[in-house]
């Protein structure tokens, strides 16, 4: 079966070019856009699918691509309600969606798939930094909405990361604490480095002196990474008597380290989380943490993406979606 190298390699022209061809793009000249064409009937690449967008010059789909450390991909506790607002969204205007995974690897590549099948937009699912895939991106001609990246000239969505975490740190200073570690998340990636700047920025209005050994790595944002974390910050000389986790899961984590070593939550130490999954109402004791508008975050992930389908040349825009601090039982006041 040919693919679109094939393709771009007879009609002698760049993959971006005949990429650009296929999703109609007017930033073609006549003759590349001929060569193109020639070269797609004498290979015969065009399935139906695509002969049907080629036809209406659209084909009411969107792809989906998953980009996550941890392998779970819609089973990740923030990407499933994610997911389902933005597919309630786009359904309600006619746009099917079209799965692929970034692993993918040779000629049938997830971004050849997305090509071939000739899909109107791009949205990207990301836990990690890793932006290697931008310059492809760019090149593929197709709005793309990236969600939990902040990403230069494309449409981004993600949560408040940093305001959330201001909120974490003044709620557990308004109960008394003053020896206040942080769990964060991998720190190259977006959402681990504004929250982690949100609870420096903290500390440092309240004046409060917080020693460099508080600061514990939990990976990326598992419970087995954080309670490896906590384990470290239990062992010092000197613990802390809170701490705020950058994510649910590892707080989980740093919750069951903190019974394991003996002590208690909150009696102990107080546990601040991040996201709002499912579960963290249902823990026992239930977990104090920021909660992130994840349908929402959906719903403005669909709107971008068929915004910037209908108008190709629209500036990008970024989206941040507002937290709220969810008070349960994770945390006391201090013990004089």
């Amino acid at each position: 079966m040919a693919t679109i190298y094939d393709v771009a390699k007879e009609a002698a022209y760049s993959i971006s070019t005949v990429s650009k061809v296929l999703n109609n793009s007017t930033n073609v000249s006549s003759r590349a856009r001929k060569k193109v064409l020639e070269a797609i009937e004498t290979l015969d690449y065009v399935p139906n699918s695509s002969a049907r967008t080629l036809a209406t010059k659209k084909s009411n789909m969107i792809g989906v691509v998953f980009s996550e450390n941890l392998g779970v991909g819609m089973a990740h506790p923030f990407f499933g309600p994610v997911i389902e607002g933005f597919r309630k969204f786009v359904d309600m205007h006619n746009y099917d969606l079209l799965f692929v995974s970034r692993s993918i690897k040779g000629e049938e590549s997830y971004t050849n798939q997305l090509i071939r099948r000739g899909v109107d937009g791009i949205v990207v699912f990301s836990t990690d930094s890793d932006q290697s895939d931008l310059k492809i991106y760019r090149e593929l001609g197709i709005p793309c909405v990236f969600i939990d990246m902040d990403v230069n000239d494309f449409n981004s969505v993600y949560s408040d990361n940093y305001h959330g975490a201001l909120m974490a740190v003044d709620h557990l200073v308004a109960l008394g604490h003053q020896k206040i570690a942080h769990i964060h998340g991998e720190s190259t990636g977006f959402i681990g480095v504004e929250r982690m700047r949100g609870f420096n920025d903290a500390i440092s209005a309240h004046g409060l002196n917080t020693p460099e050994e508080y600061i514990m790595n939990g990976g990326y944002y598992s419970a087995d990474g954080g309670r490896i974390a906590m384990m470290k910050l239990l062992r010092l000389s000197e613990p802390p008597t809170a701490v705020f986790v950058s994510g649910d899961q590892m707080a989980i984590g740093a919750i069951q380290a903190i019974k394991e070593y003996g002590l208690r939550v909150p009696e102990d130490i107080s546990v601040v989380g991040f996201d709002d999954i499912e579960i963290a109402k249902y823990m026992e004791p239930a977990l104090t943490t920021i909660a992130q508008d994840k349908e929402k975050i959906g719903q403005q992930a669909g709107l971008l993406a068929i915004e910037s389908i209908l108008n190709p040349n629209c500036l990008p825009i970024k989206k941040t979606i507002p937290v709220r601090l969810i008070k349960r039982e994770t945390t006391r006041q201090v013990k004089k």
